[in-house]
């Protein structure tokens, strides 16, 4: 079938006898235009089906009113919070927003910011793929003066602004809380090592063990380029048969933790009793599974707001900082899958 030709202002122009120019001024709600003629021209346009042309606009002005985000996974609770912020900022703005997603894929990352950048953001919002270590796809933006901000999962070598958590005071929460509860030989569940958010959360872990004097065994550490529930019940497999088991982990997100509480109990281990266990976001499964899982709230509604509202500020400002890191607090949320008789914090002896 014929693909039906674009209604334009000429069309109707033609159609109402008045020149294109009127039509687009009567479009715009433009003052030097009539009442009466404004109606006749919007009721028109509304029956024939005309759509203007916003990438010609965008052209003329040089302006398309629009960011792109480039996000690991949409599917995500904490990522679809995130996203969420930073529409509700934009939207207030103006501004529309392009969502798209790596799949942890350096390639697919790469590719996005290749389509981004062509599609003439005047913005970019970016929370790194689990595989990239090159960042060189993003200097073309900085090149240009489009401003990037990187959220949450942010590179250490681009001098631009980042929106992250303090994700080494919340690893040493996590694990402090774990020792609290008696828990003595703990392990860990965190991603691939060059990631800022993996990195700083086993730095945290470690020296929670470091300063209460409790062994660090390399066993015990986990490291996974994806944290997905598969990996979780892996990993569950491999620290619950161990000879010598954990009776407390720590896991750098929800997702692998939920399913180290399926698997342990299916296997027949108690938790808490057992095996103690804590993960990271706050997402919704985490008060779903049973026992409930306590967690580190990760602020991403906040997050994403604050990083387009540094976008939207730096594409407006040319004056405004354009290096900062912002730095957000969490918060240790303590449900019934670590909740074991509490120890009294002057018997638990710090090295």
């Amino acid at each position: 079938m014929e693909k039906k030709r674009e209604v334009t202002i000429y069309d109707i122009a033609k159609e109402l006898n008045v020149s294109p120019s009127t039509v687009s001024r009567a479009l715009k709600d433009h003052h030097s235009i009539g009442k009466k003629t404004k109606k006749a021209v919007l009721k028109l346009a509304e029956e024939r089906g005309y759509q203007p042309n916003v990438i010609a606009a965008s052209l003329r002005s040089n302006r398309t009113n629009t960011i792109g985000v480039i996000t690991p996974w949409i599917n995500r609770p904490f990522i679809s919070s995130l996203i969420s912020g930073v529409e509700m900022t934009a939207n207030k703005q103006g501004y529309n927003v392009i969502i798209s997603q790596s799949h942890d894929s350096y390639e697919n990352e790469v590719a996005n910011a290749k389509a981004l950048y062509g599609s003439r953001i005047e913005g970019l919002i970016v929370s790194l793929a689990m595989e990239s270590t090159n960042y060189d796809h993003f200097q073309k933006f900085l090149k240009k003066n489009i401003p990037v901000v990187f959220v949450d999962r942010v590179p250490d070598d681009i001098n631009t602004t980042k929106v992250v958590i303090n994700n080494y005071e919340a690893g040493f929460k996590a694990t402090q809380h774990l020792i609290e509860q008696g828990c003595t030989r703990i392990a860990h569940i965190g991603g691939v090592r060059h990631r800022n958010v993996y990195k700083e959360r086993m730095d945290g872990y470690v020296a929670a063990l470091r300063q209460y004097d409790l062994t660090i065994d390399d066993n015990l550490i986990i490291e996974s380029d994806r944290l997905s529930s598969e990996e979780g019940f892996r990993i569950a497999k491999y620290l619950l048969n161990l000879p010598e088991r954990p009776d407390g982990i720590f896991s750098a997100n929800d997702t692998a933790a939920v399913s180290l509480i399926k698997y342990a109990k299916s296997v027949g281990v108690d938790i808490p009793n057992d095996v103690a266990v804590i993960g990271f976001n706050n997402d919704p499964i985490s008060t779903i599974i049973d026992p409930p899982l306590s967690t580190i709230i990760h602020p991403a509604i906040e997050m994403g707001k604050l990083a387009a509202t540094q976008v939207l500020n730096r594409e407006d400002q040319t004056d405004i900082v354009k290096s900062q890191t912002i730095m957000l607090d969490t918060e240790l949320i303590v449900r019934e899958s670590s909740r074991r008789v509490v120890i009294p914090k002057e018997s638990i002896t710090k090295a």
